[in-house]
């Protein structure tokens, strides 16, 4: 065990909460907030549903959570883009390429479920509000007006062509077709041709 604030941290108290938070995230991501139960969680993680309810005292807990930590990864993202490559097209092709990841797949649309579900708790409106589309895309803008003004992009309007570009990939998404059969090549290619 080791020692976080002066308390003990027991590393298999740890595993459990974490593959708890990951059968979670799969689960929200395809039912959403008012079509998930706590046992379904459970059961994605083959646990009981007490074991469940030990760790996070609700749905609302857990989906505030694991929406929180959506938000941060999507604005990690976003950040940390320039630091993938060197030119605006493998950055955005990079971007496609993490958007596509099954992880990161769930961690979108989790939100994408936030945004569409009634009643989700006060803390996951205000999360939310940090995780527009508006600002999504406005923070690649300067990044999309590089790529035109040198030739990788397609003249147009950037916020209208990255709304497109967002559009495809939330569909493909919301498809549930598996990562593997995105997530390569060829298909990054054709969807980047978007913005081509």
């Amino acid at each position: 065990m080791s020692l976080v604030d002066g308390q003990k941290i027991d590393p298999a108290h740890e595993e459990r909460k974490s593959k708890i938070k990951k059968a979670a995230l799969k689960v929200f991501a395809h039912h959403g907030l008012t079509g998930t139960k706590m046992s379904m969680i459970a059961a994605e993680a083959g646990i009981s549903q007490g074991l469940t309810y030990r760790y996070f005292q609700s749905k609302d807990v857990l989906f505030t959570e694991l929406v929180q930590e959506a938000v941060e990864e999507a604005h990690t993202t976003i950040k940390n883009i320039h630091s993938y490559s060197s030119t605006p097209i493998d950055q955005m092709r990079v971007l496609t390429r993490r958007m596509l990841e099954e992880n990161h797949k769930n961690y979108f649309l989790i939100l994408q479920q936030a945004n569409i579900s009634p009643n989700v708790p006060n803390d996951v409106t205000i999360l939310l509000k940090q995780y527009s589309t508006r600002n999504i895309i406005n923070e690649l803008i300067p990044l999309f007006v590089k790529g035109q003004q040198i030739g990788q992009f397609c003249e147009g309007d950037p916020y209208e062509l990255l709304y497109l570009f967002f559009s495809v990939i939330t569909g493909l998404m919301l498809q549930d077709i598996p990562s593997s059969s995105l997530n390569n090549p060829h298909s990054v290619e054709l969807i980047m041709k978007i913005l081509q």
